[in-house]
């Protein structure tokens, strides 16, 4: 029986800011730090080994994966950085103060930016200094793929060719993956995984620093889900 592991990030700088991120690479704050470290501590006490490691190619979910493996003594295991993992790109919202924007856009309007499955946040134009195109990570990138601002609809539509190609096979092959990633590209691998409606993905959280695990059986049908540190 094969496991996977979700982690999102530990609290980020802009987490602890009430900004909006997406794209934008920021660092772990002090508390994200510490949430990192207390995950690695919960899945050493689960007793849980793995033989791959996934997650994107953004700082705060990198250093979470680093601490994770470090305390429970499997920083040495294979690991992949792919975009295709990153945090939901919120377009021109990036940077922004959450809390102003409600009061600029309205609750009702800002919660539909940030938690409807197919609506999209007003979007970053490619040619604004902060659009990832201009960024060395994506260079190898095709710039019509690099996004302006995505929903989670899109979100899942850009992870599941890695999930297909990379982690489903590992997951058939009976071996234990753990991926530490972002609120809402977890949501989307959730999404599929539970096969959680449109309306519902709406209603589920991703706790930062909180481990998610998932057994499959040998044609990946879920046989159960559970919170570590409950």
């Amino acid at each position: 029986m094969a496991k996977l592991v979700l982690i999102r990030h530990g609290q980020s700088e802009w987490n602890l800011s009430n900004q909006f991120t997406g794209w934008v690479d920021v660092d772990l704050s002090e508390k994200g730090v510490e949430e990192a470290k207390a995950a690695g501590k919960k899945v050493a006490e689960a007793g849980l080994k793995f033989d791959y490691a996934f997650t994107s190619v953004l700082t705060r979910a990198i250093k979470t994966l680093h601490y994770v493996l470090e305390e429970s003594d499997q920083l040495w295991i294979p690991e992949t950085k792919t975009w295709r993992l990153n945090e939901r790109h919120y377009g021109a919202l990036q940077g922004l103060n959450k809390k102003e924007t409600a009061e600029k856009y309205g609750d009702d309007q800002v919660h539909i930016w940030r938690r409807s499955y197919d609506v999209l946040p007003p979007l970053l134009s490619a040619d604004d200094e902060g659009s990832a195109v201009n960024d060395r990570r994506y260079a190898d990138l095709d710039p019509n793929i690099v996004p302006g601002g995505e929903n989670l609809k899109v979100t899942l539509e850009r992870v599941m060719p890695f999930w297909e190609d990379q982690i489903a096979p590992k997951l058939l092959d009976g071996k234990n993956v753990i991926i530490a990633a972002h609120g809402n590209s977890l949501r989307a691998l959730s999404k599929y995984i539970e096969q959680i409606s449109d309306d519902d993905i709406m209603n589920l959280e991703m706790a930062t620093g909180e481990p998610v695990v998932y057994d499959f059986d040998e044609k990946l049908n879920v046989l159960g889900k559970e919170k570590l540190g409950k």
